[in-house]
């Protein structure tokens, strides 16, 4: 399905992670990948599983340091000379702010958190369309609490909305260059990154028991879905938010249980 076709991926933190499973999936429909590392620390846990997808190229992206992601793209550029498609799986929130309401949270928390978790990726589309000279795919991850509130995700609820708008706006700048965007939203993973959030083991527990299939999704399967969005055959899929979540999103916030909100009200 992507054979022939060359893809960056960016947001891997070890096995666990979400786009982890999207890089094995896109290594199985025959892409040829380049992966991000975010720091010496992290290179260790990253190369080894850019070595199992058969990535041609690992490369630092610390998206807050000058430069670093023109770096990326030119290197892209060199080693390539055009992209087919790049998934975007990264987010961030200081601690405090995290943890704390909407109302109480700081400008610069804010300001970081927007930064990283949502414009990062309207920066990486503005490079990545320059090597998209056929066409192409660009895909993020969201979560359900861009749509509607979920206790403890605090201020991570309106970035992954901005971030949801930002899709079909550049769906919308993107498309006349044959170029989707799309975004996943899966329900709760228990991946590195979202063991931050406060009470996260109760609200994969509230997730599994009221999904209509009465689990959680799986990296894999978020993987397999983002391979297709990647494909061909989905390039008229675009501007769209694709729910991998087991059914959670029909059935609301998982706020109105009892047991979350109690103890999110710790």
């Amino acid at each position: 399905m992507l054979a022939g076709k060359k893809g960056l991926v960016v947001g891997i933190a070890n096995d666990k992670s979400i786009a982890f499973g999207c890089a094995m999936a896109f290594a199985a429909a025959g892409a040829e990948l380049a992966v991000t590392y975010l720091n010496e620390k992290a290179d260790r846990h990253v190369r080894p599983l850019a070595d199992k997808v058969g990535s041609s190229l690992v490369l630092p992206l610390d998206v807050t340091k000058e430069g670093e992601m023109e770096r990326v793209f030119d290197s892209l550029g060199d080693h390539w000379g055009s992209l087919d498609f790049l998934m975007h799986s990264i987010a961030f929130a200081p601690r405090d702010d995290l943890h704390g309401e909407v109302l109480n949270s700081s400008a610069a928390g804010f300001a970081l958190a927007m930064d990283v978790s949502c414009h990062s990726f309207v920066r990486m589309a503005h490079h990545g369309a320059k090597l998209m000279r056929n066409g192409g795919a660009m895909l993020t991850v969201s979560y359900y609490g861009a749509e509607k509130y979920i206790a403890s995700y605090g201020i991570m609820g309106p970035v992954k909305a901005a971030l949801e708008s930002t899709v079909r706006y550049l769906a919308a700048e993107l498309g006349p260059k044959n170029i989707s965007v799309n975004a996943i939203s899966p329900g709760p993973i228990p991946t590195r990154a979202a063991s931050g959030i406060d009470h996260f083991d109760v609200l994969l527990a509230d997730a599994a028991g009221r999904a209509p299939e009465h689990r959680l999704a799986t990296i894999d399967e978020v993987g397999a879905a983002a391979a297709f969005l990647a494909s061909p055959a989905a390039r008229s899929i675009t501007g769209t938010t694709l729910h991998v979540d087991a059914g959670f999103h029909v059935v609301g916030s998982a706020v109105t249980h009892p047991t979350f909100v109690a103890a999110a009200a710790e």
